[in-house]
């Protein structure tokens, strides 16, 4: 049995991470920010699994030493909370952009960073961040978002060779557009458009990105890391 922490638990994607974990018979410690029903309506799906429910505001630094009181030893770290902001970068203030920059990147390398110790005194462990093809190629209106996915690539890129000698592996998964609450606000036109542009003519689900963090855990993949895995149908 492994003791997996998921951050962002209680969204789209967070709830398909659980789902993986939970069936396996793992403990799960499941990070929200303000909502935790969808994680008790799962903790109810699976009534002989172990969730630990850690409600933190990750853009608060004294969040984390709450998350690190509750989840003492975790096996597998995986970072899925972040939040996007669609629209000009002049149309952000100060506060909002550091708020991103803080829950996505900060909140992620301090996690990491603290939580790698005990894994490397058990040479063993894993760190799975999920990141966005933005990241990656950058994206008009969401200049902020990508900024912050791609320096969480960097992230990997590096801490996966510093890791590396203690036998703990680093990767990411880089979802492109997926069927989630973040992606509601889309009009019908847009999806559509936005969909004619995936070479697999669909959005992807929360558990195609569940199934790829799956296996990045296991040991069919056990000299995969430092890598990003785009997500996305092709599409970028």
């Amino acid at each position: 049995m492994k003791n997996v922490l998921i951050t962002g638990a209680s969204g789209g994607i967070g709830q398909a991470i659980m789902k993986e974990y939970l069936q396996n018979g793992d403990r799960v410690f499941a990070h929200y920010h303000s909502n935790d029903q969808s994680i008790k309506e799962l903790s109810y799906a699976f009534p002989d699994a172990e969730v630990i429910p850690v409600q933190a505001d990750l853009t608060n630094k004294e969040a984390l030493q709450k998350i690190y009181q509750i989840a003492a030893k975790v096996d597998t770290l995986i970072l899925n909370a972040g939040t996007s902001f669609i629209g000009l970068l002049t149309d952000m203030d100060d506060d909002h952009i550091d708020e991103m920059i803080t829950l996505h990147v900060s909140s992620s390398v301090k996690l990491a960073r603290h939580f790698s110790k005990w894994m490397v005194k058990q040479k063993r462990g894993s760190i799975i961040v999920v990141s966005s093809v933005w990241g990656d190629t950058g994206a008009s209106c969401e200049v902020v978002y990508s900024t912050v996915k791609g320096g969480l690539n960097a992230f990997v890129k590096s801490f996966a060779k510093e890791l590396g000698p203690s036998g703990i592996r680093v990767n990411a998964v880089a979802p492109g557009y997926i069927a989630t609450n973040m992606n509601a606000t889309l009009s019908d036109e847009e999806e559509r458009e936005l969909v004619g542009e995936i070479p697999l003519g669909r959005p992807g689900t929360p558990e195609e990105v569940a199934h790829v963090i799956s296996f990045l855990d296991s040991e069919k993949s056990s000299y995969i890391s430092g890598q990003v895995i785009s997500v996305d149908g092709a599409w970028i």
